[in-house]
């Protein structure tokens, strides 16, 4: 009996040793399974490939800028002449003629001022025709000493007439000869007064017409700056109108691609508003400045339609066609893959990858010009799960 009972007890003490034993020989096989499977899966699982089909059609290389849509004719309004805002007769979104009235400023003090030149100009014309009576009189005083001096002259060469009275003639005509020369002298005082009235009354009735501001041109107004009591002073702004004949993206480009571009090349917008679509427009101008920093210049492309809501200044991006070629063998971007320094893609022979080398031409946003390594109706191979890696030789599942 003791004897059975001491063989339990070292069973007993032992059997924790035992059973640790067991626990590390049964993580050893499951590290073997893991670990082979893993090298089944990296090395002998086919992999899921989303296959392409080569196409053959137009490709196009475009240059792409980043701007902001900008008028090509625009123009703050703003008074020449100091004052109180009696009115704004526009606002934001309105659509003007040229000409049509804006602003209007307190006229009151100038109006007044108009009524005293008006004043000052009717008796500058009186005096003048004061002056120009008095020059008539002179005139006629004037003859008739003269007439008197001839007269005395010959009354004197015959002894009839004393000397005192020939002098007295000489004295007459002299003194209504210098009264015609001073009446002369008035006049051109007079006329000089007259039009210095008339200009004062101009330059009042200019200031007066400065208190109506009007459109320069036919636009919109996009902005408001003032109100009616605001008070303003020569320069502020009021309000700001553009022109809409010509709207156009102010982009900046990379200024490596300079000499692809020039005027007239056709372009497309696409607005952030609406990233889904693209808007026709053309390159109007090229800028002559680069930033010195960015290293990029502006373009200026022409908007030749436009979204129903649109603002001045809200941000786009711009492609311009820089090339264009036809009947080209056609290969998305993503599945272009770089070995060595060079450019290449993976097709599938008898269901394993197979890396290819290709030779590429035109680059258009998405896609690349194939001359050599593809042609039309050739399949490439991309991995189906983004992180999954393909090389040469081995197994492809094609996914749909």
């Amino acid at each position: 009996m003791n004897k059975n009972k001491e063989s339990q007890v070292e069973d007993l003490r032992g059997s924790p040793h035992r059973l640790k034993h067991m626990g590390r020989r049964t993580v050893y096989v499951l590290l073997v399974f893991v670990g082979c499977f893993a090298l089944y899966a990296a090395v002998f699982a086919p992999v899921a490939v989303t296959p392409h089909e080569v196409s053959q059609g137009i490709i196009v290389s475009e240059t792409m800028g980043t701007g902001t849509l900008e008028a090509r004719v625009k123009a703050t309004v703003s008074p020449k002449i100091s004052g109180r805002v009696a009115s704004v007769l526009t606002d934001q979104g309105d659509r003007v003629k040229a000409g049509q009235l804006l602003v209007s400023l307190d006229d009151a003090e100038l109006r007044q001022q108009v009524e005293i030149a008006t004043a000052s100009v009717a008796v500058a014309e009186a005096g003048l025709d004061r002056l120009s009576a008095d020059k008539a009189r002179a005139a006629a005083v004037l003859h008739q000493a003269v007439f008197d001096y001839k007269r005395t002259i010959k009354l004197y060469e015959q002894d009839t007439a004393a000397s005192v009275e020939y002098e007295r003639a000489i004295e007459a005509q002299s003194i209504a000869y210098a009264e015609l020369a001073r009446a002369e002298a008035a006049i051109v005082e007079g006329q000089n007064e007259l039009i210095m009235q008339q200009k004062t009354y101009a330059y009042h009735q200019a200031r007066l017409g400065d208190t109506q501001i009007v459109a320069p041109f036919d636009g919109l107004i996009v902005r408001r700056f003032r109100d009616a009591g605001d008070v303003v002073v020569p320069g502020s702004p009021v309000l700001t109108l553009i022109s809409t004949d010509e709207l156009w993206i102010t982009a900046w480009v990379d200024e490596t691609e300079m000499m692809g571009l020039h005027t007239g090349q056709p372009a497309r917008v696409v607005f952030r508003s609406q990233p889904e679509r693209a808007y026709l427009a053309t390159v109007s101008r090229l800028g002559r400045e680069a930033d010195r920093e960015t290293r990029e210049f502006i373009v200026d492309v022409r908007v030749l339609e436009l979204p129903e809501n649109w603002a001045v200044g809200q941000r786009a991006e711009v492609f311009i066609e820089t090339a264009r070629k036809k009947d080209v063998v056609i290969l998305p971007a993503t599945f272009l893959l770089l070995r060595d320094a060079t450019v290449g893609v993976h097709i599938e022979q008898h269901g394993r990858a197979e890396w290819r080398s290709i030779k590429i031409g035109l680059r258009s946003r998405d896609s690349v010009e194939v001359i050599e390594g593809l042609r039309a109706g050739d399949s490439v191979l991309m991995p189906a799960n983004p992180k999954a890696i393909l090389r040469d030789g081995r197994k492809v599942e094609t996914v749909r």
